[in-house]
């Protein structure tokens, strides 16, 4: 019923950047947190960063000072500003959006589709 479309992945040199984008379309009356995971392989998916509707934001340690999570209220969109891209931020990443749909009191927690992201040393 809530449906996330990612874009802006791709292949990097170390140092170079990226930005993620996440499109939330559907039945949704409001969000309550949006944010980034990341599953390199052979590991667990893990938190990369996370921002509420209050506007409290959460980095993973590995990432801050790089990666910027910022978001369009009006768009429904989550972006991820990766800067300074290192080879052991190589993975697949997630969107993630959890919140309340509309015209009911049910929660909805969606996950995007991944998109790739390799950074080369």
């Amino acid at each position: 019923q809530v449906q996330l479309v990612e874009s802006g992945g791709g292949l990097v040199q170390a140092g170079g950047s990226l930005r993620l984008s996440c499109g939330a379309s559907g039945r949704i009356l409001s969000i309550n947190a949006m944010g980034w995971y990341r599953q390199a392989p052979g590991k667990q998916r893990e938190l990369v960063a996370s921002l509420t509707s209050v506007g409290s934001t959460n980095y993973a340690d590995s990432v801050k000072g790089r990666f910027t999570i910022s978001r369009d209220n009006v768009k429904n969109t989550v972006y991820l500003q990766m800067n300074s891209l290192k080879p052991g931020d190589t993975g697949v990443y997630y969107c993630n959006v959890h919140g309340y749909l509309s015209g009911s009191l049910y929660k909805f927690d969606s996950w995007g589709q991944g998109t790739h992201v390799t950074v080369s040393s």
